[in-house]
């Protein structure tokens, strides 16, 4: 106390008493609370009586005690505050269209317009500081562990297998476009070849695909890649990453190592690979039990070779029929759900018994079947779907989602990270008939599985793996594959030309052909983690200047158009297709 101090910020609030003013000030650091006194400083206090909110300021004073009854115990500085000798007013401001304290209930348009004063924030300045801590973090982690961080190129290839590339024009080369890196993918294999046996890097990457609460165009990943490792290698390195980061930041221990759980097991029990494993509510597949009952709906589905599976959710009498029926449903049917078969298992005197207006269509033995083999207990709810597994998965694992959230089942505090592994390498897109990477077409099939890319390449397995965190995907890899026989074979099997694969890829088959070391690597979503982290559901909290759901930057208004004299330039003109009301049709401008 008694220590000559300077402070520079915005006012956050001002308190005029008549004798004393008191301000608040806001830095980076957060807020502290100034007294303007007029006998000990006229001048200083004259000016702090036309002080307004979000003038920049910058004061002379003495640290001091507050008086006990005004202590405020929920800010780090309630306990000092500052006698000030000297204000000089840095800069006025207009009045802000938001107050900052109101900014949780401003329209989020509204403050990315603003981003700027969102930005002041001390909430969103912890965001930023975080963000800040992680990256270090991650730096000396890598370094720590031999790793080198390597730039690779942002202008790059257009090598259409994944999302939709953003592209930008060559005033150059006539005619040719380069492309935004949705990830670093084949330049860090490159670097593999290179010699480079252990490098990472903090990359910038674009898709072109629709933003969600958790996506964005823009996007930043944890870049990685190492040479002579196995998948268990990777893991083990990325399971101390993980782990450094939460105690560092958060103060929670990880437990070593993390689980690992099959795709298979995955699917089979939560419908997705990216299940959250905060609470149960496992999914069933009940189809040899039903197939036998009377119920059209079901018998029909497993005679066309599909599924009929469900869960059970626990203390569901919460669940009323109204409810089930009505919204429940509604909300299986976005997921392509015909409907929603349910039982309510209650006590029937001898025992736990099923009751639902479909009860009648089943025999007691095949709903005893039901209740055991869920485990069900008194009021608990069975709910059921019938069709193809692909389908009924989907529909499930948003139903189990919905209904852990709902029913409470889990902690929202509770961290359950789990690597998936042993994935397929391919998966069948029935659209385009051929079939498609399951990861990406780089990823190598499981040691002793490449004899089967052309005999059963459905049954070969890849040695990828994902790493989840309360059913949000963070990250994934793979040990890629480094003999050019192997990828060629890959590429045939997805389909590709001989001519695509040259124009595509032949400048990174023609290096996997001089001595290609075994490697693998994995891409770390730095936003996502930032999000679970802090625990906002809303990817763009975590990002200083992000875009919204249409791909729009509020702020600068990008995108926009351009002038003429840029577009020719680059030997371009612009198209805008739309439709008249005047014939219905579709006209080109």
């Amino acid at each position: 106390m008694g220590k000559k101090i300077v402070l520079a910020g915005w006012v956050h609030s001002y308190r005029d008493h008549g004798n004393l003013v008191f301000v608040d000030l806001r830095d980076r650091e957060g807020i502290t609370q100034l007294v303007f006194n007029p006998e000990a400083h006229p001048d200083a206090h004259e000016i702090a009586r036309s002080l307004r909110c979000e003038w920049v300021v910058t004061v002379e004073g003495t640290i001091r005690e507050r008086d006990q009854e005004l202590v405020n115990p929920k800010i780090p500085t309630g306990e000092i505050e500052v006698a000030v000798e000297r204000v000089e007013v840095d800069n006025k401001a207009e009045t802000v269209p938001f107050a900052l304290e109101n900014a949780g209930r401003t329209g989020e348009e509204l403050r990315l317009q603003h981003r700027y004063i969102d930005l002041r924030r001390p909430w969103m300045q912890r965001m930023l500081d975080t963000r800040h801590h992680v990256v270090k973090i991650i730096r000396e982690y890598f370094d720590a562990h031999g790793f080198r961080e390597i730039e690779t190129p942002v202008l790059a290839k257009s090598t259409p297998e994944g999302a939709r590339d953003l592209l930008v024009p060559s005033r150059l080369q006539e005619g040719s476009f380069y492309a935004l890196p949705q990830s670093p993918q084949l330049f860090k294999q490159l670097l593999m070849i290179g010699g480079v046996d252990k490098y990472f890097q903090v990359a910038r990457c674009f898709r072109d695909e629709d933003p969600r609460s958790d996506r964005q165009l823009e996007f930043t990943q944890v870049d990685v890649e190492m040479s002579f490792v196995d998948v268990d290698d990777v893991i083990a390195l990325h399971d101390g990453l993980l782990a450094r980061i939460w105690r560092e930041v958060k103060g929670t221990e990880i437990a070593l190592p993390i689980r690992r759980m099959s795709y298979g097991e995955a699917m089979a029990s939560y419908g997705t690979d990216r299940p959250d494993l905060r609470f149960g509510l496992k999914l069933h597949d009940v189809t040899d039990i039903v197939a036998a009952s009377s119920f059209k709906v079901f018998t029909s589905v497993a005679r066309r070779g599909g599924v009929v599976k469900g869960l059970c959710a626990p203390g569901g009498n919460r669940l009323t029929k109204n409810y089930i029926e009505g919204p429940l449903t509604d909300f299986v049917r976005e997921f392509g759900a015909r409907g929603l078969a349910w039982f309510r298992v209650t006590d029937g005197g001898n025992g736990l018994v099923c009751k639902s207006s479909i009860a009648q269509f089943f025999g007691e033995e095949q709903l005893a079947r039901l209740i055991e083999d869920f485990g069900a207990r008194e009021n608990d709810v069975m709910l059921f779907v019938a069709d193809e597994p692909k389908v009924c998965n989907r529909i499930l694992s948003a139903l189990r989602s919905r209904l852990g959230d709902e029913l409470n089942l889990y902690d929202k505090e509770a961290l359950e990270f789990v690597w998936i592994v042993d994935f397929p390498l391919l998966q069948w897109n029935e659209n385009e008939r051929r079939f498609e990477a399951l990861h990406h077409p780089f990823t190598a099939p499981v040691a002793g599985d490449e004899e089967k890319l052309g005999t059963d390449p459905a049954g070969v397995f890849s040695q990828a793996y994902d790493i989840v965190l309360n059913g949000s995907e963070i990250g994934g890899g793979s040990i890629r594959i480094h003999k050019r026989d192997v990828q060629d074979r890959v590429f045939s099997l997805l389909n590709l030309s001989e001519k695509q694969v040259e124009d595509r890829f032949g400048f990174f088959l023609r290096a996997l052909s001089f001595g290609a070391p075994p490697h693998g690597g994995i891409a770390l979503g730095l936003d996502r983690i930032l999000m679970l982290l802090t625990g906002t559901e809303n990817i763009r909290d975590v990002i200083a200047f992000p875009k919204t759901k249409k791909g729009q930057c509020m702020l600068t208004g990008a995108p926009s158009t351009v002038d003429k004299k840029q577009l020719d330039e680059l030997n371009l003109r612009t198209q805008i297709h739309s439709r008249t009301p005047q014939d219905g049709g579709q006209t080109t401008t």
